[in-house]
């Protein structure tokens, strides 16, 4: 199987082919012009990640929610059931920068950070 794509490594976006066997191992990746580019489309096809921004709703805020993001790239899977946790999230004023406000979301070892102060 063929999968082809483009690389968001960096701002060249070179176009990526991946030729994956039956059961979706990379036999082999070409298009890249860099190490990055390879590395993306091997991940890209055997485990998809990314980051994740929204905001929490606050209690007491000079506005009603904070904006938030997670503190590394999560799985691609994952993004429903994480968004759904922070949906249902009310965190209280005052916030600061960087405050962790859910820790391991969802069980991916990944921390929901504030991205600005309330």
């Amino acid at each position: 199987m063929k999968r082809d794509m483009i690389c968001v490594s960096c701002p060249i976006g070179c176009a990526l082919s991946v030729e994956l066997d039956d059961k979706g191992k990379v036999l082999s990746a070409s298009g890249n012009t860099c190490k990055r580019g390879e590395k993306y489309a091997i991940d890209e096809c055997t485990n998809p990640v990314r980051m994740l921004t929204s905001t929490i709703r606050v209690n007491g805020g000079a506005l009603p929610v904070v904006p938030v993001k997670t503190s590394k790239p999560i799985p691609k899977g994952k993004m429903f059931d994480c968004m759904a946790a922070i949906n249902n999230e009310v965190v209280d004023a005052p916030i600061k920068l960087g405050d962790v406000l859910i820790s391991n979301v969802c069980d991916t070892g990944v921390d929901i950070v504030a991205t600005n102060e309330m």
